[in-house]
Order: C-alpha cells, then sequence, then structure tokens
C-alpha cells in the first residue's frame, strides 16, 4: 500500500494538476462536475486568488475552499488526477481547517407549540368535532 500512495506523489518539482481533478482526486467532492461547479461558482480560492476548474496546482500551493461540511483550509502536498481509496487520498493534502462549531443541544423531542382553541383555522380534530356538532 506504501507503493500506492508513494506513486501517486510527482516524480518532477513542476508537474502540475488542475483544480477540479485534484479536488476529485481528494475525495472533497464526490464528482469533478461538483468540483467543478464550486470552482466556476468562486468557492475555490488556490493561494488566495479565486480559481477556475482549468486552474493548476502544484506542491505547497495553499487552498481554501467552501464544502458543505464547513470552510476548508488546505495544502497540497500531493498530486494525483486519478481517484484512489480514501487512505491514498488523505496523502495529498494536510488539513489546516479550524475546528466546526459546537452544535447546539436540542432535545429529542421539541413538541409543537402551544395553539390555544377557536384561535386561526381549525386543525384536523377541530374540524371533526365541527362538523360532528352540525351533524354532517
Amino acid at each position: 500500500m506504501a507503493e500506492r500512495a508513494v506513486s501517486a506523489l510527482p516524480t518532477k518539482p513542476d508537474e502540475a494538476v488542475r483544480v477540479d481533478k485534484w479536488l476529485w482526486a481528494a475525495r472533497f467532492y464526490k464528482s469533478r462536475a461538483l468540483a467543478s461547479e464550486a470552482c466556476d461558482g468562486g468557492k475555490v480560492e488556490v493561494n488566495g486568488h479565486t480559481a477556475k476548474p482549468h486552474k493548476l496546482v502544484r506542491l505547497n500551493d495553499k487552498l481554501s475552499f467552501t464544502h458543505p461540511s464547513g470552510p476548508k483550509e488546505i495544502t497540497v502536498i500531493g498530486l494525483s488526477e486519478r481517484r484512489g481509496p480514501a487512505l491514498e487520498a488523505r496523502l495529498l493534502y494536510e488539513d489546516h481547517s479550524p475546528p466546526p462549531p459546537p452544535r447546539e443541544e436540542r432535545p429529542f423531542f421539541v413538541p409543537p407549540p402551544f395553539r390555544p382553541m377557536g384561535i386561526g383555522r381549525p386543525t384536523k380534530r377541530e374540524r371533526r368535532d365541527i362538523d360532528r356538532v352540525r351533524g354532517r
């Protein structure tokens, strides 16, 4: 397995990969189309500049992008154009992202808000009671 991870690393210092391919290969996005959409939407920055999908990334480039799980800040330490296993993809970058904010504690069951009878539109139960009184 160590051999496969080493094969993903570049042999030449001037090698580069398209940013959309790299984000897909590093498993940040499920498809290359989603990675490309993120780049087109201005959500990806390479070394502080917004990146289009064709922007080339090289070793030691700093990427920051908005991901559904939160903002990400990473440093490229390996290049790959093919999508491999998650363990291999993890070797392509160093994560410097801030920790996610703590989730607020919510009770498991939240009761619906109290509504006094006769206020607003009748509920299904109240409608049945009204129909029963009217003899329908």
